[in-house]
């Protein structure tokens, strides 16, 4: 059986907050360390992260190990450039990506294995929540080609509405996962607590 790959996006540069927000502390260490231990307790075969701003002091404070480290120096453009470098280092016999932001640490790996059951076979595939379509995405190796060309914040979202009705989702019984942006985002996220499941 092929293998899967997750790869976590985390080379933004956090404008909108104003400090590195893969090290804002969470869960005793960051949010980036929490997404990490979070995607380790999935199934994948390889684990991929995406660094771009502030790469060097991610480094040296976040929890690497068993991950393939891919530098993103055009982070500024957009994640999908992220996705783009990240593609050279998936694996050869992988079948496709899991796709995971680095401040979505209350992803579940329920949902996780929910995604990969529904969709490995297909180029695309989503979890919808009770409140609309969020990560984590399948990207199946079909559509690697595609990935490679797009540009900009929410290049894989156009592949997710051209795909239309039919992209295959795993329903989740939950509220998208909390993203960070805003100091706001990361005080709602502290508030919730993290993710049990």
């Amino acid at each position: 059986m092929a293998s899967i790959a997750g790869l976590v996006l985390a080379a933004g540069g956090s404008r909108r907050l104003g400090q590195p927000k893969q090290l804002l502390p969470y869960a005793g260490a960051t949010l980036l360390d929490a997404t990490l231990t979070m995607a380790r307790s999935c199934t994948f075969d390889q684990l991929i992260v995406a660094l771009g701003g502030s790469a060097d002091e991610v480094e040296k404070v976040v929890d690497l190990h068993g991950a393939c480290v891919v530098r993103n120096d055009s982070y500024p453009t957009g994640c999908s450039s992220s996705i783009a470098a990240a593609l050279a280092a998936v694996a050869t016999d992988a079948a496709g990506i899991v796709l995971l932001l680095g401040d979505q640490p209350s992803v579940t790996p329920t949902a996780v294995a929910g995604l990969v059951d529904v969709a490995r076979d297909a180029p695309i595939g989503v979890c919808r929540y009770r409140n609309g379509i969020g990560h984590p995405f399948w990207l199946g190796r079909d559509s690697f080609e595609s990935l490679a060309q797009l540009h900009g914040d929410k290049g894989v979202w156009k592949l997710i509405d051209a795909a239309g009705d039919g992209v295959p989702s795993h329903l989740v019984d939950d509220d998208i996962p909390r993203d960070v942006d805003t100091w706001a985002d990361y005080e709602a996220l502290l508030a919730e607590g993290p993710s049990d499941g």
